[in-house]
Formats: C-alpha cells, structure tokens, sequence
C-alpha cells in the first residue's frame, strides 16, 4: 500500500499543473518541495528499480497472483521513469558525471521522458489508487 500512496504523491509532484488547477494556493507548497525534488527523484528513482527487481525475482507470484504482480511491476516501472525525471540532477551530479558515455546515455533518456512526465504523473496517480484497490482486495 506504501507503493500507492507514494506514487500518487510522485504523480503529483510530475504533473503539478493537475494540483495547481483544483488549488491555486499549492504553488506554495510545491515551491517548497522543490529545492528537495531532485533527492526526491533519486530516492523513488533506486526504490523504483529495486522494486523492478524484486518483482523480477518475484516471477513466481505471476501464475498465483497476476493481476498483483502486473500491477507491483508497473508501479515500480512508474516510480523509476518519474524518479529519473525528478531526480536527473542529483543522478547526473552524483552517479553520472564521471563517465561521459553515461552522462550522455542518460541525456538521451531524459530526452525520450521528459515530454511524457505529464501523462506518466497522471498515470502514476491512477495506478497509485489502483495499487492501494489491489493492496485492500487481495491482501
């Protein structure tokens, strides 16, 4: 259920123009998350692809529980991608700089997601509910 939760606030971190319609009064607080976004990126970042792990390593559950693994894939598949968006700076600054053909690959990737970071916070915050449905129904 953790899972949930914290992909809808990711959902809502990457597409703040769906908070700042329902609530003009957010642009405060998002302004105050900001500063702390790009470590807030790389952390849901890592959680993201050691989830993907995890979830490979837990292949097993697919023939017992499809609809939760399916579901506990792309949740961490979201939180990696929205993570990265967030997170590049601090994983261009920390993990990439040293190595050129990195840095560029990670460019590249940047590149490919960023114009989607609107529709992937909107369905962070979609399968984020769905998650905890999934969380209730069958846990």
């Amino acid at each position: 259920m953790i899972f949930g939760i914290t992909l809808i606030l990711l959902g809502i971190l990457a597409a703040p123009s769906l908070l700042l319609s329902k609530k003009p009064n957010a642009q405060e607080l998002l302004d105050k998350i900001t500063p702390y976004q790009g470590w807030i990126g790389l952390v849901f970042c890592f959680w993201g692809v050691w989830g993907i792990i995890s979830s490979v390593l837990n292949i097993g559950w697919l023939t017992t529980f499809p609809i939760y693994w399916i579901t506990f894939l792309a949740v961490n598949v979201l939180l990696a991608a929205l993570g990265f968006i967030l997170g590049y700076g601090m994983i261009n600054k920390h993990l990439l700089a040293k190595n050129e053909e990195a840095k560029a690959k990670g460019e590249v990737l940047l590149a490919k997601l960023r114009p989607l970071q609107g529709k992937l916070g909107m369905a962070a915050i979609a399968l984020g509910i769905w998650q905890i449905v999934t969380h209730i129904l069958f846990f």
